[in-house]
């Protein structure tokens, strides 16, 4: 099976090294290409334009967002380029709407398409420890299911509409976004009342708390280490707020705690916290 991968970002890239040392035969695009130079190295076919992905027996696109996606399935006519019993895999963070257009782009093409986001930071992409939520047809998740296996700790069927993916993505970063800002305000509110920001955030997350999504940002927000290139940046979450803010509206779903965490993502992204990890919301309580 030959694979075409486009997006190597920050997540991207360590999933297209895991495909590699599996002895998966990739080919890889990238808009900027000198983020391909060390995958060649290591084993991997750099194609000259994003093409000769698609033409691959399964196309995989990890890119930033709805736009970004629909931009190169545009501009090189992926879907039409794809054979017709290929599987379209795409495992980025996109709007419930988006992966519907996607979805019916490609059934109107008769080429398969799997929604499949990841749960999970860099450093979990890169051990291969992610968890990926997948939908799409039976026939084409078997079809693609070894190089799931191969990227994540667990597989998670969400069903035959590939949105459903999208649209359990959305929810749990709503939720982890939440439980960060959540996180930040009640931090404050220790120290606010003299007890060290270190000493409390232990104690919550050895404790009452004792999860990934509290114990994998207590660090940053204990330290002050904001700075971090493999952690999952505040305008993503962001981002993220906004696609389920709008998915909410378009279902008649009520999120009463979406506009005041709407609003401390626009400070932060106001402080040019954007580029930061989401820990950085902690930013708005430590330093006024």
């Amino acid at each position: 099976m030959q694979v075409g991968f486009i997006g190597l970002g920050a997540m991207g890239r360590p999933m297209a090294s895991n495909l590699i040392n599996a002895g998966f035969d990739l080919m890889i695009w990238n808009r900027s290409a000198d983020q391909a130079g060390d995958l060649v190295a290591a084993g991997a076919t750099e194609a000259q334009t994003p093409t000769e992905c698609a033409a691959c027996d399964v196309l995989v696109s990890m890119l930033a967002d709805d736009e970004a996606l629909e931009t190169v399935l545009d501009e090189y006519d992926l879907i039409e380029a794809m054979p017709v019993n290929g599987v379209h895999v795409n495992m980025a963070t996109v709007s419930v709407a988006a992966a519907e257009r996607f979805a019916t782009r490609h059934a109107d093409a008769n080429r398969g398409y799997v929604a499949a986001p990841v749960l999970g930071r860099p450093d979990l992409a890169k051990a291969a420890k992610l968890n990926i939520v997948a939908a799409g047809t039976e026939a084409d998740r078997k079809r693609v299911e070894s190089i799931l296996a191969t990227l994540g700790a667990k597989i998670w069927p969400a069903g035959v509409k590939p949105a459903r993916a999208n649209a359990v993505k959305l929810a749990t970063n709503y939720m982890l976004v939440n439980a960060v800002e959540a996180m930040s305000e009640a931090t404050a509110l220790a120290s606010g009342n003299g007890v060290e920001p270190a000493t409390f955030l232990e104690i919550i997350t050895q404790s009452v708390f004792a999860a990934p999504a509290y114990q994998g940002y207590a660090p940053a927000m204990r330290d002050s280490n904001y700075d971090q290139p493999e952690g999952f940046r505040l305008g993503l979450g962001a981002k993220d707020l906004e696609l389920a803010r709008d998915t909410a509206q378009s279902s008649g779903v009520t999120l009463p705690l979406a506009e005041s965490l709407s609003e401390q993502f626009r400070l932060a992204l106001d402080k040019g916290l954007g580029d930061q990890d989401l820990s950085a919301l902690y930013r708005l309580r430590s330093e006024g």
